[in-house]
């Protein structure tokens, strides 16, 4: 798999609409993960639902117009599976994998929070029950030999380097104390033992980052988050060649408040 992809289209239909087709057709990834599609497959165009060329799996959330993640492979996939067997997720469109030969993908959304809300609540319960999965999982595949990736809208910047704004975003959800430590348990050779493979191939840089704030002039200023992970077993992050942050030249060719993040590996 020479070239992955991970994308927030933040609302799939309006992303269409704006370039996101465009894209898709221009890229020469081998698979897409996309993150909060907002739409049931059958509400989407044809030619967004199951673009020429993709085989498309799509985990929507039960809640309409929330969440909502999808994988596009350019082989067809040996397995499919959605959720990752928390019952208060599993109809969340927050989680879904593929097996494809020598590894399993996943596309992933982790919750956003709000501090002192039940939204922060929901996303801690999340990370509670994700990582012990995440910890089973890396474990599964080494048995099968098998390498693993998750790629998503983790919805966590894990250093001060992660984000512009560090300072003035300590108490925020995002970049609480807590949240940064269980990103590092899941790059932790010893517990998690992932590896996050952008940080590992732009060491000591700010970002690079992959979201800006829609208000004000954060995009102009690149004032932004890292918050989108690209996140492989050993193994596999250790053939990671090249990773690039796709910024749209100007503000008005944008088509997510996201900007698709995209490694490249040696077969």
């Amino acid at each position: 798999m020479p070239k992955v992809t991970t994308i927030n289209v933040n609302g799939l239909r309006a992303a269409a609409r704006k370039g996101y087709r465009e894209w898709l057709a221009a890229t020469d990834a081998d698979v897409v993960c996309l993150q909060e599609v907002r739409a049931e497959p059958h509400q989407l165009p044809d030619d967004v639902r199951a673009p020429e060329g993709w085989h498309t799996v799509y985990a929507p959330a039960a809640a309409k117009g929330r969440a909502g993640v999808a994988v596009l492979t350019r082989r067809e996939p040996d397995q499919v599976r959605i959720g990752f067997g928390a019952e208060e997720f599993e109809d969340s469109g927050r989680y879904a994998e593929v097996d494809l030969p020598g590894m399993t993908v996943a596309s992933l959304y982790l919750p956003s929070g709000d501090v002192g809300t039940e939204r922060q609540a929901q996303k801690e319960r999340f990370m509670s029950a994700f990582l012990p999965y995440l910890r089973d999982l890396r474990e599964r595949a080494a048995a099968d030999g098998r390498e693993v990736l998750v790629c998503g809208d983790w919805n966590i910047a894990h250093q001060e380097a992660d984000l512009k704004n560090w300072r003035g975003n300590r108490r925020n959800s995002g970049f609480l104390p807590e949240e940064r430590e269980w990103l590092s348990r899941v790059f932790d050779p010893s517990d998690g033992g992932y590896e996050d493979v952008v940080r590992a191939l732009h060491p000591d840089v700010p970002g690079p980052y992959s979201w800006w704030s829609y208000r004000g002039r954060a995009f102009d200023n690149d004032s932004g988050w890292r918050i989108d992970y690209v996140v492989a077993t050993p193994g596999l992050a250790g053939r990671a060649i090249k990773a690039v942050v796709e910024r749209a030249a100007s503000h008005e060719e944008r088509w997510s408040d996201h900007a698709p993040v995209s490694v490249d590996f040696v077969a």
